[in-house]
């Protein structure tokens, strides 16, 4: 998707087009051409009128007709989209220069014409073909926009924040225009066209005239928007939004030379990579700013980290973690960080650099000693890109860290001090994502360890391993969890009841993940992780404690065999355990097993999983067990429905179905009517 496209489309679902130019090159053109001469709201005979695609009418529907505080924010929108194509340009033309003709100055223009009431956002980027116009001005291609849209209530299209999670893009501009006429050619073409729209139902595409590479936005100005007409406003806006675009952003003045007025050239942005300034240059605001500019989030970042790394390599990065997810996170590859060498833009979603794992990363990072024409391949073997994984995967974490350890600081709503911890916030947005990185990286889940985040029996809220190891009674040998399907059923959960009687701390694993880190991670610092649903918990017990159990499963043997003998088929054993002090029985599995949950999911994702004998261990002071001793001395039918129905409500225990509901269900009726 192009640049202007995925800014149509928005924040995190935005995605770049990668053509082919010796590179793969990144955020595609959206919009670029000279000025049109004189492009008029009219159309001509041999005008094509093509319909919009309904997802974009709908989003001009609501841009439109929303009440926007900041509708200045089109200015911004358009600048981003012509310095993504101006990008664009840059890098193909390191293959191509005969792109760059003599016209080798790149630039962005904003030109007035205040008698005829019309804005122009020039550039002399890469510019777009007659169908990059329609595909790219008249179409939305991915599928979670069109998911946002038919999620939106009504009271919710007038949300500005909401929309603007997924942004508005090019079609900002009708914020300010009644009728917006984009003249455009493409780079290397003979052709120029024009595409002409007035946010109705439809728009027009055309031949152009244009003799020069780029695009024109042509925005004929509501009449209560004719202050962007006015020299100030716009360099307010201009230095407020896009003051670190590293093109030139010029506007064309009259000035008064004392004889005449006569039209001059002002540039407006400082026109430096952000990154590359001093920290203590840099206001809050600027990197605000440039995160959303980047990211094309209207949010504001949650934290960032500023770094610069000399030595054998040197590096420079700007790293943001946002504020929110986007819809599409669990199911999206790709990340947010752009590539540069020594300052010329590369790659866009540079995969290479940035692990899955922290895909919702955003920002820069600009490398010294990359070539300048690397591509994708050069880059998954090429050490150096190793190094600046290695760079940013570090600087992450290290951020991650910091904000972990903060604790809580104050923030200010609705006219009253709050506490935020903002790494809690990071955790419930994307602790899913990270975790995944926990199991990818053997060497990183020492220090990954730290980060993780759990329900707790005993906290309120989330807490992590060093706090529960802190609040551990000095006889626990372990880390305790469970895990479940929800928070309700973990704290129900039958084998946690001898932990949470003796004052043992459980975290519950309520991810499906969790289990599979917990396998993976084993210890913290030194201390075993242990799971409440596996055989051997190793509590420490008393020498009464030992004697009555050792008593029970004497006392208890033949009635233990026979249960065994009648669940043959379904159990590996049946004991007496330490675990139970309410419920009557439960399962678990041996040290080196699959618990029932991840053997569920497992099969619900298609995977063969072989059907695994689990423990049966019962409770000897439960009054079902006592039941069951009298039956073993008579009734054996009786006994062997009574087994079976104790074995399919440990299942039931843990929210799984017994494997024949029907007849678990008729059991439990003879049960009831049993005197």
């Amino acid at each position: 998707m192009s640049g202007l496209s995925g800014r149509i489309i928005g924040l995190r679902s935005a995605g770049a087009l990668r053509a082919a130019a010796g590179a793969a090159i990144l955020f595609a053109p959206w919009i670029r051409a000279r000025p049109p001469s004189t492009p008029s709201p009219s159309m001509s005979a041999t005008a094509e009128t093509h319909a919009f695609q309904a997802e974009v009418n709908e989003v001009l529907s609501i841009v439109v007709h929303s009440l926007y505080s900041h509708r200045e924010v089109f200015l911004r929108e358009l600048i981003s989209n012509a310095s993504d194509a101006l990008d664009q340009l840059n890098l193909r033309a390191l293959t191509e220069p005969g792109l760059l003709g003599d016209d080798g100055e790149l630039r962005i223009e904003l030109v007035v014409d205040k008698k005829a009431g019309t804005l122009t956002v020039r550039d002399n980027g890469v510019g777009m073909t007659r169908e990059e116009l329609i595909e790219n001005l008249g179409t939305i291609a991915r599928s979670g926009t069109k998911r946002l849209m038919q999620s939106l209530s009504a009271e919710q299209k007038k949300d500005v924040a909401l929309i603007g999670q997924f942004g508005v893009g090019f079609y900002s501009a009708f914020l300010v225009a009644d009728t917006v006429t984009v003249d455009s050619k493409k780079a290397g073409s003979d052709e120029a066209w024009v595409w002409e729209s007035q946010a109705k139902n439809d728009f027009v595409v055309r031949p152009g005239s244009r003799a020069g590479r780029g695009t024109d936005v042509l925005l004929h100005l509501k009449d209560d928007a004719k202050e962007y007409l006015d020299e100030w406003p716009l360099s307010a806006v201009v230095r407020k939004y896009s003051d670190y675009v590293r093109w030139p952003i010029r506007l064309l003045v009259e000035r008064d030379d004392g004889k005449a007025q006569k039209p001059e050239w002002r540039t407006l942005n400082a026109a430096r990579a952000l990154w590359t300034r001093p920290k203590s240059e840099i206001t809050r605001e600027q990197y605000v700013e440039f995160y959303k500019h980047t990211s094309h989030d209207w949010a504001e970042p949650l934290a960032w980290t500023h770094f610069k790394v000399e030595g054998t390599h040197e590096l420079t990065g700007l790293l943001f973690l946002p504020s929110r997810a986007p819809l599409d996170l669990v199911e999206r590859k790709q990340g947010g960080v752009r590539l540069f060498v020594k300052r010329v833009f590369v790659l866009d979603d540079a995969q290479e650099i940035l692990p899955e794992w922290l895909r919702f990363v955003r920002g820069v990072v600009d490398s010294e000693d990359l070539p300048l024409n690397v591509s994708r391949e050069v880059l998954q073997r090429d050490a150096t890109t190793r190094f600046i994984q290695k760079q940013v995967v570090a600087k992450t974490l290290a951020l991650l860290e910091e904000l972990a350890k903060e604790g809580e600081t104050d923030i200010e709503r609705d006219g009253k001090k709050e506490k935020r911890e903002r790494y809690l916030e990071f955790w419930r947005e994307f602790g899913r994502v990270l975790k995944e990185g926990l199991y990818h990286e053997p060497d990183l889940r020492a220090q990954m360890a730290g980060l993780l985040r759990y329900e707790s029996s005993r906290a309120q809220g989330l807490t992590g391993l060093a706090a529960y190891k802190q609040r551990m009674p000095a006889e626990q040998k372990a880390i305790y969890t469970v895990s479940a399907e929800s928070l309700a059923a973990a704290e129900q959960s039958p084998h946690i009841e001898a932990l949470k009687k003796r004052g043992y701390e459980v975290l519950y694993q309520l991810d499906p993940i969790d289990e599979w880190i917990g396998d993976a991670l084993r210890e913290f610092e030194g201390t075993r992780i242990v799971s409440a649903a596996k055989s051997a918990l190793d509590l420490p017990e008393s020498d009464e404690e030992k004697r009555a159990k050792e008593r029970h499963q004497k006392d208890l043997a033949p009635v233990l065999a026979r249960m065994h003998k009648v669940l043959d088929e379904r159990v590996q054993e049946v004991r007496v355990t330490e675990r139970l002090t309410d419920s009557p029985a439960c399962l678990v599995s041996a040290a080196q097993g699959m618990s029932p949950h991840m053997e569920r999911r497992l099969r619900d994702a298609g995977h063969p999983v072989p059907a695994q004998k689990r423990i049966l261990e019962v409770n000897p002071e439960h009054p079902v067990l006592r039941k069951l001793r009298a039956l073993a001395d008579g009734d054996d039918e009786r006994f062997q429905r009574w087994t079976a129905l104790l074995h399919d409500q440990a299942l039931l225990a843990e929210g799984v179905l017994p494997p024949d509901p029907a007849g678990f269900a008729r059991k439990l009726a003879q049960l009831m009517g049993e005197e």
